[in-house]
């Protein structure tokens, strides 16, 4: 899980992140941190659409490939 500093960085970079949620690529969501809790993260997407996920998924750069583990 990312920590809180880590994704205070995306949010005021605005750094794009890709949420890995399951092993198929087309589920991932892909956009700038806007908010969090202890539980969730809100990811707004590029068409201006905000995304509620787990904050337990796993949080890559959407800039470097992706990454699959089945841990």
């Amino acid at each position: 899980m990312v920590n809180d500093d880590q994704l205070d960085h995306f949010r005021v970079e605005g750094t794009k992140v890709r949420v890995v949620r399951d092993a198929l690529e087309q589920n991932d969501v892909v956009g700038i941190v806007v908010a969090w809790d202890e539980e969730q993260l809100l990811i707004r997407r590029p068409n201006r659409k905000v995304v509620k996920v787990k904050r337990s998924y796993d949080i890559q750069l959407a800039s470097e490939p992706r990454q699959w583990s089945n841990e």
